[in-house]
């Protein structure tokens, strides 16, 4: 292989400071492997950095991706249970303390010294990534790699609404932002049993809100949901509010449309300050959660439903392209006209 390959690199946190450079391939250390990037999909947050609104520290420069799957090229010497050849697909805790309590836990993605492939060391948009072996995951032989790439926003979804989520059979439940996690998290909640399931977004989210309902939602709105909500059952509101939209002001909305005793799930990060009172989560004694990433198990299980075919993942990739291919594929999910972009930095 070459000493050089090309790279998508965020290098400064100003907007647009992003391009294709040249990079050296990684060395690996004796618990980690070589992974040859087979493909790779675009994140929200890579769009963040992409228009320098990152809320998060970020290692300039830094190689960005890190939703990704592909075949192990070289293992480190102490690397045990993976060899070269075997397809996987990788988590995100690239750097954690494993000595740390939540560590022991499982519960290294709420570690605080957690860094993440793509903002806190090099991604994988690029053709090789040093990956640790204590994130890699088998994949089957016949799940496609576009779609296995796809696992780490599904785990996002999974984690929000079936661990920290409390969705049961016959909820209603409202999903705020038809971005792509947005969209996993109504997949997930459809799947955990709600009875009525209603997507929100704004003008510009036409296609998104139409995979909406091809992923099953009963209804779609476009800008505020509160009429529509109004119009459920007994009118006190939605059992569940899935907040995954990239803004704070959404928050404000989720605490007038949730149910008293209700539950809100805050997944999209949104950096502006609130400027409103938190009073009706306290009136209506409101569960406010957040979540955060994933862990092994989320992951073990999220690989064996998209296998089975359990998550639909036709509606949700909009387009496989080259490397070269990444600023049109930024631009279109930022216009919302594409869901979910994959490169593939291999061919």
């Amino acid at each position: 292989m070459s000493s050089a390959m090309p790279a998508l690199v965020n290098f400064a946190a100003a907007p647009h400071s992003v391009e294709l450079r040249e990079v050296a391939c990684p060395e690996i250390g004796p618990r980690d492997v070589l992974l040859q990037v087979r493909a790779v999909s675009v994140c929200g947050s890579d769009l963040h950095q992409w228009l320098g609104g990152a809320s998060w520290k970020v290692n300039y420069p830094v190689v960005l991706g890190h939703e990704f799957g592909g075949v192990i090229a070289q293992a480190g010497r102490e690397v045990k249970g993976f060899s070269e050849g075997d397809r996987v697909v990788s988590e995100t805790a690239a750097v954690i303390d494993e000595q740390s309590p939540l560590s022991r836990q499982g519960l290294y993605n709420l570690d605080p010294n957690r860094l993440g492939f793509g903002y806190g060391v090099d991604g994988a948009m690029t053709e090789f990534v040093k990956v640790p072996a204590r994130c890699l995951h088998r994949i089957p032989d016949g799940l496609a790699f576009e779609k296995a790439a796809l696992t780490e926003p599904c785990c996002v979804a999974y984690n929000a609404v079936c661990m920290n989520g409390r969705v049961q059979v016959g909820d209603t439940v409202l999903v705020l932002g038809p971005g792509p996690i947005g969209l996993l998290c109504a997949v997930m909640a459809k799947l955990a049993g709600a009875r009525h399931l209603i997507v929100a977004g704004m003008p510009a989210d036409a296609k998104r809100l139409a995979v909406a309902k091809q992923l099953g939602a009963h209804v779609t709105v476009t800008g505020d949901p509160l009429p529509a909500v109004r119009e459920l059952g007994d009118g006190l509101g939605v059992d569940v509010v899935i907040d995954a939209a990239g803004v704070s002001a959404t928050l404000q909305t989720a605490m007038q449309v949730v149910r008293p005793g209700g539950q809100i799930l805050k997944v999209g990060w949104g950096p502006q300050p609130l400027n409103f009172s938190l009073d009706p989560l306290v009136l209506k004694a409101v569960q406010l959660h957040g979540s955060f990433s994933h862990n092994w198990p989320v992951w073990e299980r999220v690989i064996a439903m998209i296998a089975a075919g359990q998550i639909n993942l036709d509606p949700v990739i909009s387009r496989v392209g080259a490397l070269g291919d990444w600023h049109e594929c930024f631009e279109k999910m930022h216009t919302g006209e594409y869901v979910k972009a994959v490169l593939k930095p291999n061919g």
